[in-house]
């Protein structure tokens, strides 16, 4: 095993030991409610650490991430929410019946619903986002640069609009009374009280797992071949490296990745929102990436857990937009390689010398 994978056992060694450190202490102290915000942070890392590896490893800005998290979570909240009580008889539903992919629960006022089991959900949903990720690739990894952000952007937006103004997806309300999504018997990712401590470190084993399937990513020659399609595109195709091929494989997997977070997400919040699609939300894990560091796995998972537990613990208050959108206006500058491990005042006094440089080079012309 070389130096790069013991660091990398180490560290996640290290954060299981801090998970359960939290647990305890947070159960100690009688601030459980921790727990919650801890839990919603760690799904959110599924989002954030495939971000940064289509960014900062495979080299291709997106700013449509939200757009998936948002089609993992609103499809299953639909087919977990729909009501088919009505519609038993025609053929789609009776197959489905037949095929037990039907679940039935009590509603609020008595009566009974029946609608699409909940892991079935989960499976149609990341499926819609691959599938989506899969057909925008093609068009979209033909662009360069800032063309390629805006165009990813540009499908947030859409995605945004589809869900904030479809009747069928709740318009401005959107899905609540999405049931808990029971992963095996006596265990469901849910948000009610009871359920706390189970949930938390379902979501930071959710969020381990996915830590260590990147890292072995990055490691293995799928890895070195991302790596040289970031460093030049021409050079690794001289090689025989199948560029397009790589680019869309990986952003398909980060679609995955922010679509399984969507559907986990909503049903331990027991509903979705169409803000969860908006500009702002992509905005946001960008942010989380370039403070953590571009091609930074571990990074990017540090930063993501603080600064999503501070915005979700309210310690932004109405300013928490404005927040993330300066963290990324100010990495972009400063500190382009991430806050973990970066000289800031190095880069923050060269920015300066060499405005004060050209602005001497203005006046002596």
């Amino acid at each position: 095993m070389g130096a790069g994978r013991w660091r990398g056992a180490g560290f996640t060694a290290g954060l299981s030991v801090a998970v359960v450190a939290v647990q305890l202490a947070a159960s100690a102290a009688h601030k459980g409610f921790y727990l919650t915000q801890l839990t919603m942070a760690a799904y959110t890392l599924l989002v954030v650490l495939g971000l940064a590896l289509l960014m900062g490893y495979a080299g291709q800005a997106s700013m449509g991430q939200a757009g998936f998290f948002a089609i993992g979570g609103y499809v299953a909240a639909f087919l977990t929410s729909f009501d088919l009580t009505s519609r038993r008889s025609d053929a789609l539903p009776t197959l489905l019946a037949k095929l037990h992919l039907l679940q039935s629960r009590p509603d609020a006022y008595g009566g009974t619903l029946l609608h699409v089991e909940p892991r079935v959900a989960l499976l149609v949903a990341v499926a819609v986002a691959a599938a989506t990720a899969w057909v925008i690739a093609g068009p979209v990894f033909r662009l360069r640069g800032h063309y390629l952000a805006m165009a990813t952007l540009g499908f947030g937006i859409i995605v945004h609009r589809i869900f904030l103004g479809s009747p069928h997806f709740g318009g401005a309300d959107g899905i609540s009374d999405v049931p808990p999504l029971a992963l095996f018997p006596g265990f469901a990712i849910t948000g009610r009280a009871a359920a706390r401590v189970g949930n938390y470190y379902a979501a930071w084993g959710f969020a381990l797992l996915t830590l260590w399937m990147l890292s072995n990513l990055i490691d293995s020659r799928v890895g070195r071949a991302l790596r040289a399609i970031h460093g030049s595109e021409n050079a690794a195709a001289a090689v025989g490296i199948p560029i397009a091929a790589y680019k869309t494989r990986v952003f398909v997997l980060a679609a995955v990745l922010a679509a399984v977070a969507g559907v986990l997400l909503t049903h331990f919040n027991g509903g979705i929102g169409p803000s969860e699609a908006s500009v702002m939300k992509s905005v946001r894990y960008v942010a989380i990436v370039a403070v953590g560091g571009m091609a930074n796995l571990r990074g990017t998972l540090v930063m993501g857990v603080v600064l999503t537990f501070l915005s979700l613990r309210g310690y932004f208050g109405t300013l928490d937009d404005l927040v993330f959108g300066g963290i990324l206006l100010a990495m972009m500058l400063f500190a382009p390689e991430g806050v973990v491990g970066a000289d800031l005042g190095s880069r923050i006094r060269a920015i300066f010398t060499r405005r004060q440089h050209d602005d001497d080079g203005r006046t002596s012309a």
